[in-house]
């Protein structure tokens, strides 16, 4: 048995603020007995204008919210799965949302840049998002070899597209990390479908850490931040609060099903 924990925040326009906060619940989570932990997207930062991550942007390797996080892996002695951070791109006006992967010395093992951009109206509100504006689109899908198994990468608008989750599954990934912003019409209608349907179809678990609650933008996140088994069981949920929901994965329990059940050959 593996423990994972989802980290649900309430980030500010403050990166001090919110690396103490982070940093602070990643202390939870290992006290929790947790190997690996999810931090939400945006964890580092939410401006009051979606231009303002361009601001506090930081060079790859470089910088307090990159370096904070990596000390707390390494002090607490858990892997961290670093939600996003703004990171500038090479020849780009815009930055990457990257999604960093640190090991338990705090070494960078991993980065994921969100491949799906939010350039939507949501429906029946005037609630609009345009991420593309200032975040330029990863290219790559990513997997990594974790102490709870092969992870596969991915960031929040990602869930709406399987095809992607069907690559990471192809690379050997047995458990998704996803961490978000939801806002709260999506979520309300989707959030929960969507992160059980990725589990269902590659038999693998989900591990969905979420923004909560009134940022300073007046922007409103869904949260339910929760860990679903290979068979789309919630296995632990925190609905709306910050805080660290923990939940074990069973490995054995998982490759039997992928055995006994293997649907993941059956595609043509």
């Amino acid at each position: 048995m593996h423990k994972v924990a989802a980290i649900q925040m309430t980030s500010v326009d403050e990166v001090e603020r919110n690396m103490q906060r982070a940093r602070e619940l990643l202390a939870e989570a290992a006290a929790a007995g947790a190997e690996v932990a999810v931090l939400p997207e945006n964890v580092g930062f939410m401006g009051r204008r979606d231009a303002d991550k361009l601001q506090v942007a930081e060079c790859e390797g470089d910088g307090l919210m990159q370096s904070s996080l990596a000390a707390a892996a390494r002090d607490f002695g858990i892997w961290v799965v670093a939600g996003t951070l703004p990171i500038r791109v090479p020849g780009e006006e815009r930055v990457a949302a990257a999604s960093f992967v640190y090991d338990d010395r705090g070494q960078q093992v991993a980065r994921y840049d969100k491949i799906h951009l939010f350039d939507v109206v949501v429906p029946g509100r005037d609630e609009s998002y345009r991420e593309s504006r200032h975040i330029a689109p990863g290219v790559r899908a990513v997997v990594v070899d974790t102490p709870v198994g092969r992870l596969g990468l991915s960031v929040c608008y990602d869930i709406r597209f399987p095809e992607l989750y069907r690559e990471l599954s192809a690379a050997g990934a047995v458990w998704f990390a996803v961490p978000a912003a939801f806002t709260v019409p999506t979520g309300e209608a989707h959030w929960e479908t969507l992160l059980r349907a990725r589990a269902i179809e590659n038999l693998a678990a989900v591990v969905a850490a979420g923004q909560v609650g009134i940022h300073p933008s007046g922007r409103a996140t869904y949260g339910d931040s929760m860990v679903v088994d290979h068979w789309g069981t919630v296995l632990g949920r925190l609905p709306a609060s910050e805080g660290v929901v923990v939940a074990e994965l069973d490995p054995v329990a998982q490759a039997e099903v992928r055995r006994e059940f293997p649907a993941l050959t059956h595609r043509r």
